[in-house]
């Protein structure tokens, strides 16, 4: 229930700050008449596109908390709560970046991830699953591959990335069902037909899916180079160990906002296409390739 009113939330914000793009830029209706306006419909597209991504990334830590019920550490209570805050910290600033806010949240299955709009604003959460399941050096080595994740701004990355993909998606899909529409169909029906509005939604859900590969094959590219981070962040050795504990474990599941950068995925129910993470086996595979020399973050 909860998910579903966050999920209500954000859709709600996307459409009053594309909304209100629109007003300040002055986009008129891309629908003409019988006519379409190519100008008017890629402005529609450009700012519907990335209000989503963008209003997703500047409430991703608010959005985070919430739905995980992941809890800052202001104050550490215990050895192990103060251990993960020093550790965060001291990675962020070999890192190079701000000490990320610090959470742990109640969850039986060992995930982490990692969220926030900036390098500077971010948080770094872990489940108490995989503290109770890992070996200190292990935890040490997930809390540099989400460290990592922050320092090489993939979430921000992924945002434009996310903004770009759901522009032409909106843009095509439209351009499609108006095709189908007036050309085919020859429909002279002014504004939306009930035809436009049937083929707009079959192609977006199309689109979306050729776009959904798009952006997982960029997520499995990124997972490497946070392997990388984690490796230089907290060693070589400890890095391929955590890979391979969780090897034995069932990894948990995070929010589709946030599974991206979780340290490990289930396995995808649609094939490798749609993977948000490389197979442990080939991130095992790719860190022992690597030299001491190629670890780096960025």
């Amino acid at each position: 229930m909860k998910r579903i009113g966050l999920f209500l939330l954000t859709n709600i914000a996307v459409i009053a700050v594309a909304m209100l793009a629109m007003n300040i830029l002055g986009v008129g209706n891309y629908m003409q008449g019988t006519s379409l306006n190519l100008n008017n419909l890629f402005m529609f597209a450009l700012i519907f596109g990335f209000a989503g991504s963008f209003v997703s990334l500047a409430m991703s830590k608010w959005m985070a908390k919430m739905s995980t019920g992941a809890q800052v550490i202001t104050q550490p209570r215990n050895a192990d709560e103060q251990w993960l805050v020093e550790t965060v910290t001291r990675q962020a600033a070999k890192a190079g970046i701000k000490t990320p806010e610090v959470a742990i949240y109640d969850s039986p299955e060992p995930n982490a991830f990692a969220t926030g709009m900036t390098k500077n604003n971010s948080l770094v959460a872990v489940s108490t699953g995989l503290m109770r399941s890992m070996r200190q050096n292990e935890v040490e080595a997930v809390l540099g591959h989400e460290v990592a994740h922050v320092a090489n701004g993939d979430m921000v990355t992924m945002a434009l990335l996310q903004g770009v993909l759901n522009t032409f998606v909106i843009f095509f899909a439209k351009i499609v069902a108006y095709i189908v529409d007036r050309v085919v169909l020859k429909n002279e029906q002014e504004g939306h037909s009930w035809t436009f509005i049937i083929v707009d939604m079959v192609a977006q859900i199309l689109f979306g899916i050729l776009a959904s590969m798009i952006a997982m094959a960029f997520s499995r590219y990124r997972e490497f180079h946070a392997d990388n981070g984690g490796a230089y962040l907290a060693g070589k050795e400890n890095m391929i160990a955590a890979l391979r504990r969780l090897q034995t474990m069932q990894p948990g599941e995070l929010p589709d906002q946030m599974a991206a950068f979780g340290i490990s995925a289930k396995k995808s129910s649609f094939g490798d296409l749609f993977k948000s993470h490389p197979d442990l086996e080939d991130r095992i595979a790719r860190l022992e390739a690597t030299s001491q020399e190629q670890l780096k973050v960025a």
